[in-house]
Parts: structure tokens; C-alpha cells; sequence
């Protein structure tokens, strides 16, 4: 998978067309990291896929927040520093790309109109921002603007629309386009669906076949023969994974092998998944601390057993562990020959819901599709 700046060689190159979403509280610097190593162990070369940061705010960016500033950690062995960046306003969505490429090294910058939060939506941003072409248009190519003497490519990621009725995603790939966006990624859902029913590849192999820039399908990829009949089905040029990896950093090894043609490898035994678990909290205790990383590990531990054979008490105790000694003498206790329970997929994994019957947005934001003079919010937020 290439990803080109605008007049300039390719900045980005990956061996397997597969991007890790973007996940707020999930693809920290170690969680990426752990992704990584199983996408390399399938034998594949490195890049074995592209592994982007958490979502930044631009203004947090541009003024300097100590936390947005701290969600720039990369691992050593990242060889592709990406970061998706989110705002509403054209000057400091430039801004902010340009100390991203200057102050930070970043390759690859990823812009979020995609978001369905309604933290994020009320104030005209994420999922509901493309519906303001003009809006969308000025962010788009000031951002292109900022990152081209860097040599830096620019994507976006988008759902649909709004709702079933104002639809955006036609649109935004042509403006993506004209503005020089190297790619552009869609969700098969609209911001009224949040992640809810089953995504629209149909709508994915409509982007695709609408627009001459790379188009990458997001959406109901569980399994690596997913990602497989996706790109079979909409001629898409790669996929984007998000809750599908949730407790299964192993999928990116998986997706490695099998765009590359190789045998499977067998699905890992409850012993494997335990050792998973524990290089993760390690990897996470070298970025926060023992404590502090342990205790991130908690909101893990749901997604890496679910289906396995763990007794009530385990799953409890994990669910509070926040020293390696606590995490090691309960991972002991697990039958580590369990087999992986083949039940669970091709399965939804994370947050489904339901339909929303009202999408939060400013007042008025439905009344026309220019909005370039409006004064829109835009606080410090992390959406999804």
C-alpha cells in the first residue's frame, strides 16, 4: 500500500494494505507496538501494515495541552510515525500539522470526520463536519498545504453520512480528491448507525469506483478472511481495523499472512493469549509505569478471554490487577492448553448499540451545506 504527498515521491510504503484504527484509550504507543510484533511475526517485511496514534485535538496541539502532547509517544521500533488529528477550524487544523511534521517527525497524518461521538458531533465536528462541503474543502487543502514541504501524506477517514437521508460520503471523495488527499478511508455506516447493524460495503465499493484516489474500507472486518472478501467485493485498495483487533492484537499477524498468500497459523491456545496478555502489560509499564500501565491493562482483559474457559474469580481478579505478581499468579491458574473458541468468530467485538433516532449537531447545521463563517467549538476531546 502507497501513500503519496502531492508532487512528491512516496512518503509512506507498507507491505500489507491494513491500517489500525485509530482507538481512543486503546492504540497507545504499546498497544501499537504490540500489533506490530504480531504483524512482523508472520515472516512478512516491515512495515507489515500502518499503526496510527490516538486521535489528537488540533487545538490541544497548537496550544501546547500536556496531555494531548503526551499521546505523541512513539515505540522505537515504529518505523512509520502516523497520528490522526481532529478540529473543526482550517488554521489551526494546518497549524497543527505543520508542528506535527516539523516538531515531531510524523509521516502520516490522518484527519478524523468520521467520529460519531456526540461530544465531538454537537460541535460540528467528526462524522457530521463533511456535510459542510465548503468547511470540509478549506480543512482539507490547508492541511494538504501545511504537510506538502514535508513531504507528508495527508488521508481522511469518513462514514456515509449523517443519517440514511444526508448522505456525504460521495462528496467528500471528490473534495478529497481536488484537494490532494493521498487516500481516503469510509466506514460503511452513517453517524446515526454509530456501530450498530452491519457496515455497508456496497456503499465502499460506490467510493471506490467514484473517485481516482486510493479508497481504504472500514467496517465488519473480524476475521483476516474478512478483509480478504472486502477487498474481493468493492476493489477497495486496503482495510482499516478497529474494534476487530479489541483483545486479538494477533489479527494483524493474521491479516499479514494472509494477503501474502501464506498458510494460516493455528489459533492461539489460552496459554498464548496469556502470554499476549503479559507482554502487553509490559509494554504498557514501560510507557506509564507498572501501576498505571497494569491498570490500563484492565479494560483489555474482557476482549482477550471472552469465550475462554476463565472462572468468575479470575476474571474478576484481573479486572483489578495492578502489579506484575498479581497478574502473573492469576494468568498461572488459567488451563494453558484451553483451545481458542472457535464460537466467537466472525463475531462483533466492542461497542455495538444501537441506532440513534437524533444525531447531535449544532443548531441549524442541516439547513444548507455551506458553513465556513460559522464559529464552531472545539475542545480538547478524544472520540472514537
Amino acid at each position: 500500500m502507497t501513500l503519496d504527498a502531492p508532487d512528491r515521491p512516496a512518503a509512506v510504503q507498507t507491505n500489507t494494505p491494513v491500517v489500525l484504527a485509530p482507538m481512543a484509550g486503546v492504540t497507545n504507543a504499546a498497544y501499537r507496538q504490540l500489533c506490530r510484533e504480531q504483524a512482523e511475526s508472520s515472516g512478512v517485511a516491515a512495515p507489515a501494515g500502518l499503526f496510527v496514534c490516538e486521535m489528537i485535538t488540533s487545538r490541544g496541539l497548537v496550544e501546547r495541552d500536556r496531555k494531548s502532547l503526551a499521546m505523541l509517544a512513539f515505540d522505537p521500533g515504529e518505523t512509520i510515525n502516523s497520528v490522526q488529528l481532529y478540529g473543526v477550524d482550517p488554521a489551526t487544523m494546518a497549524h497543527a500539522t505543520e508542528i506535527l511534521c516539523n516538531e515531531f517527525g510524523v509521516q502520516h497524518v490522518d484527519l478524523n470526520f468520521g467520529c460519531p461521538v456526540p461530544k465531538v458531533t454537537r460541535k460540528g465536528g467528526g462524522g457530521v463536519l463533511p456535510w459542510k462541503r465548503d468547511r470540509l474543502r478549506a480543512i482539507l487543502s490547508a492541511t494538504v498545504s501545511a504537510a506538502a514541504p514535508y513531504g507528508v501524506p495527508v488521508t481522511m477517514k469518513t462514514r456515509k453520512g449523517i443519517d440514511a437521508d444526508h448522505l456525504t460520503y460521495l462528496d467528500a471523495g471528490r473534495i478529497a480528491a481536488d484537494s490532494g488527499i493521498a487516500a481516503i478511508a469510509l466506514h460503511g455506516r452513517t453517524v446515526a448507525d454509530a456501530y450498530s447493524g452491519t457496515a455497508d460495503w456496497d456503499a465502499i465499493a460506490e467510493l471506490k469506483a467514484s473517485t481516482g484516489i486510493p479508497v481504504l474500507g472500514n467496517g465488519d472486518i473480524w476475521e483476516a478472511s474478512d478483509a480478504l472478501e472486502m477487498v474481493a467485493r468493492t476493489g477497495v485498495d486496503g482495510v482499516v481495523i478497529g474494534r476487530g483487533c479489541l483483545g486479538r492484537p494477533w489479527l494483524f499477524r493474521d491479516l499479514a499472512t494472509t494477503f501474502a498468500g501464506a498458510p494460516a497459523r493455528a489459533l492461539p491456545t489460552l496459554g498464548e493469549v496469556a502470554a499476549t496478555v503479559r507482554r502487553h502489560g509490559e509494554l504498557l509499564a514501560e510507557l506509564m509505569g507498572e501501576t498505571r500501565g497494569l491498570t490500563d491493562l484492565r479494560k483489555h482483559i474482557a476482549w482477550y478471554f471472552k469465550g475462554f474457559p476463565v472462572g468468575g474469580d479470575i476474571r474478576r481478579g484481573l479486572g483489578l490487577v495492578s502489579t506484575f505478581t498479581e497478574l502473573d499468579a492469576l494468568l498461572a491458574q488459567l488451563d494453558h492448553d484451553a483451545p481458542f473458541p472457535t464460537e466467537t468468530l466472525g463475531n462483533p467485538r466492542g461497542r455495538q448499540g444501537s441506532p440513534r433516532d437524533k444525531v447531535a449537531m449544532p443548531e441549524g447545521w442541516l439547513d444548507d451545506t455551506c458553513g465556513l463563517d460559522l464559529a464552531l467549538a472545539e475542545d480538547n476531546v478524544s472520540g472514537g
